[in-house]
């Protein structure tokens, strides 16, 4: 588990094409790569990897095809960097919210805003999923935990919703949202408590006038 709070965004030093998956190579700064062992849960821009190899500071793991398809790893080349995460530990401060690494799928950049020192992203993302995005709930974004404001029903085509996020400058340091740009894609993860509990509410609203 994560809390969403991304430490830093760091290089991809190595890409390997295998059957059926790649291997990505991260380096970390000594501090962050410090205790990491192999098995380890670590989050890449939001996906939680597991570590396949360490070398040093450089620490690697497999992403398989599907992986890749469902979320931006397939678009990571060498030099790129990414959000790196490792796994809370009891007794952590949560100072995001309970964030698992189980990427939904990916939305995209609709419209970017600079207000200042602040930068607002508009995001794009299957109507289907709204019903779990909520005004001042929280959503993961590229594996940073991020408070959802303005969500539109209605957005850019028939099948697309949207909703904003307003990144601070301390999260803009530490991320790659300002480098994002209208057609880019995010990683997405959904708050799990919400999906439960509308999953839940309307299962059992279902069953209810099922029997009526």
């Amino acid at each position: 588990m994560y809390t969403g709070i991304t430490r830093g965004v760091f290089p991809i030093v190595g890409l390997e094409e295998r059957a059926g998956a790649a291997r990505l190579t991260v380096e970390l700064s000594e501090s962050l790569a410090e205790g990491v062992e192999l098995g380890a849960s670590i989050s890449v821009d939001g996906v939680c990897l597991t570590v396949a190899a360490l070398q040093g500071r450089r620490v690697s793991f497999d992403a398989i095809d599907e992986t890749r398809k469902l979320t931006t790893l397939g678009e990571l080349r060498l030099g790129r960097t990414v959000s790196v995460e490792r796994s809370a530990r009891a007794g952590d401060e949560l100072g995001g919210h309970d964030v698992f690494g189980h990427v939904i799928g990916t939305g995209r950049v609709l419209e970017r805003q600079e207000l200042g020192a602040q930068l607002d992203l508009t995001i794009g993302v299957p109507s289907d999923w709204m019903k779990y995005i909520l005004h001042k709930g929280f959503i993961a974004l590229d594996g940073s935990s991020l408070t959802v404001d303005v969500v539109s029903a209605v957005g850019a085509g028939p099948t697309t919703a949207s909703f904003k996020v307003h990144l601070i400058p301390e999260t803009l340091r530490l991320t790659n949202f300002m480098h994002r740009h209208v057609g880019d894609r995010v990683n997405v993860e959904l708050d799990p408590r919400t999906v439960a509990i509308v999953d839940t509410v309307e299962r059992i609203m279902a069953e209810r006038y099922a029997t009526r």
